[in-house]
């Protein structure tokens, strides 16, 4: 979408096939090539445009698996598949996640950057799997899984900040802080 949103739409909805209708009453059907009008090539333009840039941003082993794709659709969908799976995988991963989630715990010898990486990467998973979890909820879960030793600072932080309105990165600044 940055590059130019109509390429997003011959993603999303595929490629546009310029047609004309066989004599007066006759069905639609796709032009040849060399009927096609300025505005019909500009059109046509789009999908290779958009294939270009899915395939620069791919690596060797995707690049294979949608190398025989005609549409930006298609290598999308097959790019879709291969990394969210079908539904049923999906929810599957989902639901892996979530589990990951609820059991998250801080490790005894773990800085807090570390446990905010391992936090995050499940949170972005979640999150590009169609999963958001809400603000506030991911920063009573980080203070919630914090060593019985911090027991003071989260008390402190619950008392003094208003965790609606507290952002991930002001609370991780805090406890590295304290951490230090």
């Amino acid at each position: 979408m940055a590059e130019d949103s109509k390429l997003w739409d011959v993603t999303c909805d595929g490629p546009h096939v310029p047609m004309k209708k066989l004599g007066e009453t006759g069905p639609m059907v796709p032009k040849d090539r060399n009927e096609y009008s300025d505005i019909d090539r500009k059109a046509v333009e789009k999908n290779y445009c958009a294939k270009k840039i899915l395939a620069c941003g791919i690596g060797p082993d995707e690049y294979n698996s949608v190398s025989a794709c005609d549409s930006t659709k298609e290598i999308w969908e097959a790019l879709q598949t291969v990394h969210e799976g079908i539904t049923q995988v999906k929810q599957s991963k989902i639901d892996m996640l979530t589990t990951e989630y609820e059991l998250f715990r801080m490790k005894d010898d773990e800085s807090i950057q570390d446990k905010h990486t391992r936090f995050t990467s499940i949170i972005n998973e979640l999150h590009s799997l169609g999963d958001v979890i809400p603000k506030n909820k991911l920063i009573r879960k980080i203070l919630s899984v914090l060593p019985g030793s911090w027991e003071s600072k989260v008390n402190a932080i619950t008392e003094a900040k208003d965790l609606q309105t507290l952002t991930m990165d002001e609370l991780i600044g805090n406890l590295k802080i304290y951490e230090m």
